[in-house]
């Protein structure tokens, strides 16, 4: 259904710190599990009489966390994904096939590893801490245990990237039982050990290329850098509906446009006066959960919040469409943008069925994007 939300849960633990890792994740809080636990428990309290179309628990490494930490999670939440259509959760490449096995029994459908490469030189350069060895047992193990939909992550435009150990690192990945390849090509973010100019990524256009087209010639695109079977959770995140973001760094979107909120679901989000324990509000907002895991712990419920413009809105749609099979509709267009989707479309860019405008190649999103609300 459309209206049905979905839910993310974020882990920030960590065994360790790859050095081109951006996301909220920390290895030396260990310590605090358990009060991340009781935070996550009160922050989603306030959720409690939602159902969710997909729940994707994510990180960090979720893979970090015992048994026991996802008996009183799913135990939290299982009657409001009783009827959720994927579960998916990520895992490091050297996680035991007992904890695999057990995780299977909370009704998770789908497992995404974060292997990044099967050169061990390559592994090295990016700090993961599995062996190529590992993370080939790891997904063997995975299927073992009863997973039919997994994914594993590989990364490209890197310094030590050539096309032998890029075609190497497909073969394996080509002969594993995995329905699902995310292919992220290397970007240096703030708040990493190669910020700055550290370690450029590769520039080579035509080696890039190269890699996506083989992995095409396996998988089918269905996004910028997803192929395989697809996740129902990511493309409900481009198709614009509304997600819960639960957990340190973890952020939600709820269009509130032309519906009426309880008093205890919204003042969470807004400072926006209410009366008679109801406001209605025409923008949909844009919430996000505190990052440090300690003041997270001390208040899960405090949020800095930003209300999205229609063009907010709009742009977004366009992009998001325009990078995947998803599309967007032609009738978000003003008469201006509706006439430069027409000379895309000319130009054989675009292409248009049933309303619905689509990008012959997802790379080009950014571009096509600017140029359409320019």
């Amino acid at each position: 259904m459309k209206n049905e939300k979905l839910l993310y849960i974020h882990i920030p633990f960590c065994d360790s710190k790859c050095n081109y890792c951006a996301f909220n994740s920390y290895t030396n809080i260990n310590h605090l599990k358990k009060e991340y636990f009781n935070a996550l428990k009160k922050e989603f309290s306030q959720y409690n009489d939602l159902n969710f179309y997909t729940l994707f628990i994510g990180g960090g490494t979720p893979s970090t966390m015992n048994i026991e930490f996802y008996e009183k999670l799913f135990k939290l939440i299982e009657k409001n994904i009783k009827n959720a259509k994927e579960i998916t959760i990520e895992c490091n490449p050297n996680t035991s096939y007992e904890w695999l096995k057990e995780i299977r029994n909370f009704g998770i459908n789908r497992i995404s590893f974060g292997v990044q490469s099967f050169n061990e030189n390559k592994l090295k350069f990016l700090n993961r801490n599995h062996s190529s060895f590992q993370a080939i047992k790891s997904i063997e193990n995975a299927k073992k245990a009863g997973f039919d939909n997994i994914n594993l992550d590989l990364i490209y435009s890197t310094k030590v990237d050539t096309k032998e150990l890029l075609e190497n690192d497909l073969k394996i990945a080509f002969s594993l039982p995995v329905t699902h390849i995310s292919a992220y090509s290397l970007t240096i973010e703030e708040n990493t050990k190669w910020e700055g100019d550290f370690e450029k990524r590769k520039e080579n256009e035509e080696l890039e290329i190269y890699f996506i087209n083989k992995i095409k010639e396996k998988f089918d695109q269905y996004e910028i850098s997803n192929f395989g079977k697809k996740c129902l959770h990511n493309i409900g995140y481009w198709e614009g509906r509304e997600y819960i973001g639960i957990g340190s760094g973890a952020v939600g979107f709820l269009q509130m446009d032309n519906k009426k909120w309880k008093k205890n679901q919204l003042h969470h989000y807004t400072n926006i006066p209410l009366t008679n324990n109801q406001y209605t509000t025409p923008q949909p907002i844009r919430y996000y959960t505190q990052n440090n895991v300690y003041e997270y712990i001390k208040n899960p419920c405090k949020y800095k919040y930003e209300i999205l413009s229609n063009e907010d809105l709009k742009k977004e749609k366009i992009f998001l469409g325009l990078r995947s099979i998803v599309g967007f509709n032609e009738d978000i267009l003003n008469i201006n943008e509706k006439e430069k989707v027409e000379i895309l479309i000319n130009e054989k860019k675009l292409y248009k069925k049933n309303k619905r405008i689509y990008s012959k190649d997802f790379l080009l999103a950014d571009a096509i994007t600017s140029y359409i609300i320019s």
